[in-house]
């Protein structure tokens, strides 16, 4: 199996879905799910953070499995490793570990509104020293052997959303193949609305690719903000948990081969029980312990329920258990019938290009 090009992740004039590296939401068995479901063309993992010594290639595999099958899910979906930090020599190091592990791509967080993250110099208080970002990547980038890809993630800015046109700029001195942006500030965190425009406006300055994030919940959004930014590429992240149909709707919208018809999802109880069922095996699969389980199923149920809409969630608040929640999700189906169509597990229509 040979590796990716960069040109075979985010091409210029070719459009790509990406699935969002969300920290302590898309874990390996969500990213596996999401994989099997179909649409996205690559997706990213959770960060590893770099603070002291460079993580050596066990710690990489333990945190991105997929490094042990050459990079991609169990249906062939590429995964991207994702780094943050401030010290440009660490994290050199620490990207030559990963893609000693097995790494196809690499991109840098500068984007994590995380307190605890920020005060201890990572993701989005880089924001506010654009010459930082500019030698971060560009070490990683002489790290990173250059048929391998370095991308870079970045928010409209700390406080201020005009910082984004420097800051994106110093990315691309540095040599990132491509930039996300997730348009919201440090600040506003991911309270609605997402602002679109300056994204137009970076991506006619840029000579690579850019990356659309932020506020994508629907086929309609994805359209709109097709519009406002002129972007072919999107990231979807709390949209594609809280309605997991999305990426084949998208992939769909935008033209991707393999998208299938798109699908109907009312987010009922009976349209959950599959999804939550196949996550249980795919976590167990991996070795998550019980608890970790029911709890990611609640956080990602709470996603769903984003919008207050879902009345059943409250239901579900006191299991103690998966098995639980379940039988409870089951005794709750009759009362809230499930949309047309099935879901369908195993077969994947990513658009992603398979390595030879």
């Amino acid at each position: 199996m040979t590796n990716f090009a960069p040109t075979r992740w985010i091409q210029p004039g070719v459009p790509a879905l990406v699935l969002a590296p969300m920290e302590g939401v898309a874990d390996v068995a969500m990213r596996a799910l999401l994989s099997e479901l179909g649409g996205f063309t690559f997706c990213v993992a959770e960060f590893l953070r770099i603070s002291q010594a460079a993580p050596g290639v066990r710690v990489f595999q333990r945190h991105v499995p997929e490094l042990l099958q050459g990079g991609r899910t169990a249906t062939g979906l590429p995964v991207q490793v994702q780094l943050l930090g401030g010290d440009p020599g660490k994290l050199a190091q620490a990207a030559r570990a990963a893609i000693r592990a097995g790494a196809l791509a690499v991109d840098l967080n500068f984007g994590c509104p995380a307190r605890t993250v920020n005060r201890h110099d990572g993701g989005a208080t880089l924001l506010q020293y654009p010459d930082r970002i500019r030698a971060i990547v560009a070490a990683v980038r002489a790290a990173v052997p250059a048929h391998l890809p370095v991308s870079a993630k970045l928010r409209l800015g700390w406080d201020n959303i005009d910082a984004i046109h420097v800051n994106a700029e110093r990315a691309a001195e540095g040599g990132a193949d491509w930039i996300t942006i997730h348009a919201r500030t440090k600040s506003q965190g991911y309270r609605p609305p997402a602002y679109w425009k300056p994204l137009a406006e970076v991506r006619a300055r840029l000579r690579i690719p850019v990356v659309a994030n932020g506020e994508i919940w629907t086929s309609a959004d994805l359209r709109r903000c097709r519009d406002e930014t002129g972007c072919q590429h999107f990231m979807l992240g709390r949209g594609a948990l809280a309605d997991p149909t999305l990426g084949r709707k998208a992939a769909r919208e935008l033209g991707l081969p393999g998208a299938g018809l798109p699908q109907p999802f009312a987010r009922t109880p009976a349209e959950w029980l599959p999804l939550l069922s196949r996550y249980g095996e795919l976590c167990r699969a991996a070795e998550m312990p019980p608890a970790y389980i029911l709890c990611r199923v609640k956080q990602w149920l709470r996603m769903n329920n984003h919008d207050g809409k879902q009345v059943w969630f409250d239901n579900l608040k006191g299991c103690r258990d998966l098995g639980e929640l379940l039988r409870c999700l089951d005794g709750l189906a009759a009362d809230f019938p499930p949309s047309p169509g099935e879901l369908c597990f195993g077969h994947s229509d990513a658009a992603g290009e398979p390595a030879a």
